[in-house]
C-alpha cells in the first residue's frame, strides 16, 4: 500500500522555522511580529495564503503580496535550524517501509522548500514520490495532488489538519489524523478513518487499511 504524508505539521515541525522568516519580513515593513500562534493559525493553504493571511493581520496592502512572497520564498528554500521532526516519525516511517509500503509526499510546500528539508532532514530517500504546492496548476484540498502522490495504487492519507481531511474525501482514500499539528478546528469536527497522537501507533493503523 502506498502512505501518502503532509508534510508541515504532520511530519515536522516548520511553525518556529516560518515564523522567523514571517518576522524578518514583517521587521523591514515596520510591522509588529507574528506570534506562533498566530503562524500556526496561518499556516496550511501554501506559501501565498500564508503571506495574504500576515498582511490581512498585519494591515499590509494587497500591492505588497508578490514582494513579501518573493522574500517569502527566497528565504524558505534554506532555513531548517528551526525546523525538527515529530517525535517518533524516524522510526514510523522505517517501519512502514520494512513492511512493504511506499512512502509519498504531498504538501502545499512549495516544492524547492520540501525537497531542501526532507534533504536536510536525511528523509529523502524515504520517499518514493513527493508533491508540493507548486507541482500542479492546483493545489489542496483539491484532490489532483494526492492523486499525483498516490500513482494509480491503493493508499491512505496522514495529515494534520481540515485541509488535509478535505483532500482526502475529495480524493476518495482514508484519512488517517494526527492530531498535534496544525489543525484550526476542534479535533471532533475532523473526519477521519483515525487518529493518533504518537507516531508509535502509526504503522499499526495502516495495517488496519492494508
Amino acid at each position: 500500500m502506498r502512505i501518502v504524508f503532509d508534510l508541515d505539521g504532520t511530519l515536522i515541525d516548520s511553525a518556529p522555522e516560518i515564523r522567523g522568516i514571517a518576522n524578518a519580513l514583517l521587521a523591514e515593513e515596520a510591522r509588529a511580529p507574528l506570534t506562533l500562534e498566530e503562524t500556526k493559525g496561518f499556516i496550511g493553504n501554501g506559501a501565498p495564503a500564508f503571506i495574504a493571511r500576515m498582511r490581512a493581520a498585519r494591515d499590509l496592502p494587497q500591492a505588497a503580496q508578490d514582494r513579501l512572497l518573493h522574500g517569502f520564498e527566497a528565504r524558505y528554500e534554506t532555513a531548517f535550524g528551526l525546523t525538527t521532526l515529530y517525535p517518533g516519525v524516524r522510526a514510523a516511517l522505517e517501519a512502514l517501509r520494512r513492511e512493504g509500503h511506499v512512502l509519498a509526499i504531498c504538501t502545499n510546500k512549495p516544492i524547492g522548500p520540501t525537497l531542501a528539508v526532507l534533504a536536510h532532514l536525511g528523509l529523502e530517500p524515504s520517499f518514493d514520490t513527493v508533491i508540493g504546492g507548486d507541482s500542479l496548476p492546483v493545489r489542496k484540498p483539491d484532490p489532483a495532488p494526492l492523486w499525483a502522490a498516490m500513482k494509480g495504487e491503493p493508499a491512505v492519507y496522514v495529515g494534520d489538519s481540515e485541509v488535509d481531511a478535505e483532500t482526502a474525501a475529495r480524493a476518495g482514500v482514508p484519512f488517517l489524523f494526527f492530531t498535534e499539528g496544525y489543525c484550526h478546528l476542534p479535533r471532533e469536527e475532523i473526519t477521519a478513518a483515525a487518529m493518533f497522537s504518537d507516531f508509535e501507533d502509526l504503522p499499526q493503523l495502516v495495517s488496519a487499511f492494508a
